[in-house]
């Protein structure tokens, strides 16, 4: 796996035609453990989600081409004195096993701590994903437990494991 060289940015109404390219070009590789909008209409029903304050989503960029690699959702934001988020991720197929998502994991798990003020993300994987696990673990996530019939995916409820990362106030991640 390489190091790439990557850029964040956020999701915009202009990316449409690529964003649904990417996600339609990449289906094999999703399904069955996630299902990115793949329509126009899909895609609007994602750009509206995005305008809630309890939801953000970033590109994953390659800096040489501007080539949308992946997507990184922070979803169901909860402020407060929980201050977490969970996380929703995808690559797009060309890019996959190349070191994109784990750039852009890392880069989004330190913009959530430092920058959104953020304490815990948590990643909910089927634990058949194995390639979604090692992401994570990679990342410095740890496995808390498995939750039976977690998320309703793909016709039927599925069975999740639960990888989080908190950031420790002392500047230290544990």
């Amino acid at each position: 796996m390489s190091n790439p060289d990557i850029y964040l940015r956020p999701l915009t109404a202009n990316d449409r035609d690529e964003f649904l390219r990417m996600s339609q070009d990449s289906r094999g590789l999703h399904e069955p453990w996630i299902t990115p909008p793949t329509t126009p209409r899909g895609f609007e029903a994602y750009i509206s989600r995005l305008e809630r304050d309890d939801h953000e989503s970033f590109l994953v960029c390659d800096k040489a081409t501007h080539a949308i690699t992946g997507v990184i959702n922070l979803n169901n934001i909860v402020r407060g004195t929980f201050l977490s988020a969970s996380l929703g991720y995808y690559v797009a197929g060309e890019w996959a096993g190349r070191g994109y998502m784990q750039q852009g994991l890392i880069r989004v798990t330190d913009h959530a701590f430092r920058v959104m003020g953020l304490h815990r993300l948590e990643a909910n994987i089927q634990p058949e994903n194995r390639r979604s696990i090692r992401l994570v673990q990679r990342c410095g996530f740890r496995l808390e437990g498995l939750s039976p019939e977690f998320l309703f995916i793909d016709g039927a409820w599925r069975d999740h494991e639960r990888w989080c990362k908190a950031h420790n106030r002392s500047g230290l991640e544990s």
